[in-house]
């Protein structure tokens, strides 16, 4: 960390002494103020509900400039990536730090090609589950069940085990959510196949059965590959920081991402995409783009307990980078597939185009998001909308591993352990229970 020449200073109006704060720069985007010696100095805490304003960890990885609407992964703007680049050669850059050259990606790639298959047992694992069971349900199970397959790659704090538990992840995620989504809907598993590309590879294994060959799509195919490279890395987020304040007890890396896949569960996190399609299916069987007029009013109203899902964003108060992106691919996938007159996806463009027009939304920034389109498109391919959030969280292993294999290489990182203002009752005794 970089120190600043200028320095903090903490006073108290109770006369109580002050205490300068270090402040440190980072590369780009706020400078930090250095608390870790503010209990030791003065016996307080700082109090600050969802870490809004408090960097748990100094990192290389992804930055984000919410105001501009910039998203960096290790200095490069997804804008490039997305377009240059494909998600093999985007997990070689977040786990590594530099692009990839040409022997570099075929190496990396062959590697994981070769660890995309799971344990035959996993099968057998799955069947403990109910059929109707939801895919993250599912998916938090066998994730944090791969420790019990792979005792040789679960010592956190050895560099060896870390790299070949982060390529067993990285190559079985795609395996491990088509067989959730085969064995939700009673079809047989498909092995992966190492001539195809890893996207590729998951488009075959989710739609393909063994009754005649699967041809990829070209069109699907780079939809989702787009989709993984937007979905890779998005700095500290919940389920990132939860990866992290995991792994940080010394737990084994498959534990720590299934906690990742866990937190990732949420609708207010990685549900976003799947509240967004349900919200658009829910305004469909009330009548359609005829009643959106109605939708909207409801929206607006301060009593009304409608939400409009997948507009807006808590970081991003611009424009997010990765809907513009998405937004493009989303149009394709239509056109390609020939689905622009589907009534939910007229509904989708209608909903869009009032959201970019509309004087109330464009006040509160409330632009389409990178999961309105990618819920969409999904749904377009032919994903339904219970496996949304285990198609984000297949993307996002990579960046929930590169966090954690950069934590567990930081001298600074210690175990999480966050305060509290604690306001509840102060010690009382027990009365014995006739006296209660």
């Amino acid at each position: 960390m970089t120190p600043s020449d200028v320095k903090a200073t903490l006073s108290f109006s109770d006369g109580s002494p002050s205490m300068d704060l270090p402040i440190y720069k980072g590369s780009i985007g706020p400078d930090v103020i250095d608390i870790r010696k503010l209990y030791a100095q003065t016996g307080k805490f700082t109090y600050d509900p969802g870490f809004l304003s408090t960097a748990s960890c100094n990192s290389t990885i992804t930055y984000i400039d919410g105001d501009k609407g910039e998203l960096l992964y290790r200095g490069y703007p997804i804008e490039q990536l997305a377009t240059q680049c494909d998600f093999l050669e985007t997990c070689y850059l977040l786990l590594n730090g530099e692009l990839p050259n040409v022997q570099q990606k075929g190496d990396f790639v062959k590697l994981v090609t070769n660890h995309t298959m799971v344990n035959e047992q996993m099968q057998f694992f799955l069947r403990g589950f109910r059929r109707d069971a939801h895919p993250m349900a599912v998916l938090t199970g066998l994730v944090g069940g791969l420790s019990a397959f792979y005792h040789d790659s679960t010592d956190i704090n050895n560099p060896k085990h870390r790299e070949i538990s982060a390529i067993r992840l990285i190559a079985k995620m795609p395996t491990l959510v088509a067989m959730a989504y085969k064995y939700g809907i009673g079809q047989p598993y498909i092995y992966p196949k190492n001539e195809l590309s890893y996207t590729a590879n998951f488009t075959r294994m989710m739609f393909g059965t063994p009754c005649e060959e699967y041809e990829p799509n070209d069109v699907v195919v780079r939809a989702l590959d787009r989709i993984f490279i937007l979905h890779a890395d998005h700095e500290q987020n919940a389920s990132t920081s939860t990866v992290r304040l995991c792994g940080s007890s010394g737990t084994n890396p498959f534990a720590a991402i299934a906690a990742g896949v866990a937190c990732l569960w949420g609708p207010a996190h990685g549900g976003a995409n799947e509240a967004a399609l349900n919200m658009l299916e829910d305004i469909q069987r009330q009548g359609g783009a005829e009643k959106i007029g109605e939708f909207i009013k409801q929206v607006k109203d301060k009593n009304s307990s409608v939400k409009l899902m997948g507009f807006g964003h808590r970081v991003y108060k611009n424009y997010d980078p990765r809907a513009k992106l998405m937004r493009e691919t989303c149009h394709e996938v239509l056109n390609a597939l020939g689905l622009h007159n589907d009534p939910l996806f007229k509904l989708a463009m209608t909903l869009e185009k009032i959201a970019l027009e509309d004087e109330y939304f464009v006040a509160r920034k409330l632009y389409p998001n990178v999961d309105f389109y990618s819920g969409i498109v999904q749904r377009a391919i032919g994903i339904p909308v219970s496996l949304f959030t285990a198609i984000f969280a297949l993307a996002r292993t990579v960046g929930w591993i590169a966090q954690l294999n950069e934590m567990i290489g930081d001298p600074e990182y210690k175990i999480g352990r966050p305060r509290q203002l604690f306001s509840g009752s102060v010690a009382r005794d027990v009365k014995p229970i006739e006296q209660r």
